[in-house]
């Protein structure tokens, strides 16, 4: 095949072509662009603007070299009170402009990392019956930059960030959404009805089927039928989209109790000593308790809120759960506003369950009592300082204060009065406190072995399983014997029929 002669006119015009293509590279190799200008650092648009038209003018009027111009705009933006003293310079007039805006501007930066302090002593009551892991996790949280003091109750045991049955006191503007705890407000609530103990004994299929019949338990357990919606009404639910978002959840669970160690139960309460606000005769009554908190309405705001916490607050490995809110911030004027709209949520919720099971039993109780035991409070510690007191799994006990210490499914609890006791922070323990967690109890404990113990103590389970168990808790009087120096006895609760969840597992108490 014999070779073909090239057209010249053919190659000519692809020489062109890439003349044209290879000077177009060129150009825009040689043009400054707001990518170069932005790769200096500057971001204000304005400034961009200016210092772009200089630039531009610079390489492509009057042939200057494209990083010889980038030089001389990083001098005026690294140092621009040199380059306004230097007439010759190109971007001297420009140079006041720059300074302003640096003096004015706050970069943006990550997050401040906090360091742990030393760390403050702090009183433990019942250190025989705590566990190593629990107070090494108190001992944690005293290092804390924002801590003032604290305090850890008989029944502590491992939480997340800070032990349950811990007391912590902080900043008075910071709050800690883990050391309020997942479960917010969390509550106890008795009453009182002016009925004989033998009740349980003549009507026990009755009392039993009204907590069959006008409780919900569950994760996801909602009901139908509320008597009092009244506090739908207030203004904070529409106070930020979270809590619009969260209404129609709350207006749905109001009402209904959660898993794990969360009940209704009814009783016998030996009232030994009547003070105020607790005006019942000494005797024996029949009685409702019942242990809940804020549902799913207040485990969103804690999961939402700890999350920020730990986005804002930098802290190391070990206490990353105890990251803070500064109540300055938006994100903790938020926590706030609905941590206590959780704890009326948390009340109101008891008094749904107590005024069903009022009405189905045509009686009004003649006593009442109520307290969280997972919120923070505003208080003014012993040495006058105003601090944020966290109580994550601890009762308020401050002088003359009532509460409810329960015990386990088969062992008794306590309507007790604070003496408020400085070192314990004006607090008293939650409970019993687990002395198993849920997955060694369910290992060492069986179903026939929970029976018979509920058959030896007269008790009726609906529901429940081996990780609720009472021998998955501590002693409940070596809890109490444990703390005489912070709250006084003033009636005795015996359990005869509980309701419970059936076996899931929960979020942290």
């Amino acid at each position: 095949m014999e070779n073909e002669i090239p057209n010249p006119e053919s190659i000519r015009d692809e020489m062109t072509a890439i003349f044209f293509k290879t000077k177009q590279k060129m150009a825009r190799r040689l043009k400054i662009t707001n990518h170069d200008l932005t790769a200096l650092g500057i971001s204000d648009k304005e400034l961009l603007k200016q210092l772009g038209r200089v630039a531009k003018v610079m390489t492509n009027r009057n042939g200057e070299a494209k990083a010889n111009v980038l030089e001389l705009v990083k001098q005026a933006w690294d140092d621009p009170q040199t380059v306004e003293k230097d007439n010759n310079h190109p971007f001297a007039h420009l140079a006041p402009a720059i300074a302003q805006y640096k003096n004015s501007f706050v970069p943006a930066s990550e997050p401040k990392a906090f360091r742990l302090h030393k760390g403050i002593d702090y009183k433990v009551f019942g250190s025989e019956n705590i566990e190593y892991s629990t107070l090494n996790q108190m001992d944690l949280s005293m290092k804390l930059p924002i801590s003032k003091a604290g305090a850890l109750m008989p029944d502590a045991h491992l939480g997340y960030g800070l032990p349950i049955g811990g007391v912590l006191a902080t900043d008075i503007n910071t709050i800690i959404p883990y050391a309020v705890g997942v479960d917010i407000a969390c509550r106890m609530c008795l009453s009182v009805f002016d009925l004989p103990a033998s009740v349980l004994g003549g009507e026990q299929d009755r009392l039993k089927n009204m907590l069959q019949q006008h409780t919900v338990f569950g994760t996801g357990g909602e009901t139908k039928i509320r008597h009092d919606e009244t506090l739908f009404d207030r203004k904070e639910w529409e106070a930020f989209s979270t809590l619009k978002r969260l209404k129609d959840k709350a207006w749905r669970q109001l009402g209904t109790s959660g898993t794990g160690n969360h009940f209704v139960e009814w009783g016998i309460i030996d009232i030994t000593t009547p003070v105020v606000g607790f005006n019942v005769p000494a005797g024996q009554y029949l009685a409702l308790l019942s242990h809940s908190g804020s549902r799913g309405f207040g485990a969103s705001i804690a999961n939402m809120y700890s999350r920020i916490a730990m986005q804002k607050t930098k802290l190391v490995k070990e206490v990353k759960h105890l990251a803070w809110l500064d109540l300055d911030s938006e994100e903790g004027q938020e926590y706030w506003l609905a941590m206590n709209l959780a704890g009326d949520y948390a009340s109101a919720n008891h008094h749904e369950i107590h005024n069903k099971i009022a009405r189905a039993l045509h009686q009004r109780p003649i006593a009442r009592v109520e307290n969280h035991h997972n919120f923070a409070w505003k208080e003014t510690l012993p040495n006058g300082e105003q601090a944020m007191v966290h109580r994550k799994g601890a009762t308020p006990a401050g002088k003359g204060v009532l509460g409810i210490i329960p015990g386990s499914m088969a062992t008794p609890g306590y309507v007790v009065v604070g003496k408020g006791e400085p070192s314990g922070l004006n607090s008293a323990a939650h409970g019993a406190g687990r002395a198993m967690s849920r997955s060694k109890a369910k290992e060492n404990i069986t179903h026939h072995q929970l029976r018979k113990r509920l058959s030896a103590e007269g008790i009726k389970l609906i529901g429940g399983d081996v990780d609720e168990a009472p021998m998955a808790y501590k002693n409940i009087e070596q809890v109490m014997a444990a703390q005489t120096d912070l709250v006084d006895v003033v009636a005795k609760f015996t359990p005869k029929i509980v309701r419970m969840a059936d076996g899931k597992e929960p979020s942290e108490d």
